[in-house]
């Protein structure tokens, strides 16, 4: 038996799980890993490890920046395993 690695992480993937879980206001999502080839976590392809995340959503209103950033990791969880390796947030109001 065989088993599959799930696909690679893609900016379009990202924006679409969080469009759906925390129905953003604003969202940018930018697939940055080429500028971080050879660091640590890098899987060589230039594409899928390293995101920013520009966010403003209605489910961030009386919460701390500790717990917005909670909620977008949660939202993305599934793409750790598939390669995502640094997620920088930036959340706007």
């Amino acid at each position: 038996m065989t088993h599959s690695s799930p696909p690679i992480p893609t900016a379009n993937a990202l924006e679409t799980t969080l469009r759906l879980a925390l129905d953003p206001s604003f969202l940018e999502v930018i697939d940055e890993s080429a500028a971080h080839a050879g660091h640590s976590g890098a899987n060589g392809l230039g594409y899928g490890t390293h995101f920013r995340v520009r966010i403003a959503s209605p489910l961030f209103a009386g919460r701390n920046r500790v717990a917005q950033h909670r909620l977008v990791y949660d939202a993305l969880r599934e793409f750790t395993a598939a390669g995502l390796h640094a997620l920088a947030i930036e959340v706007r109001n």
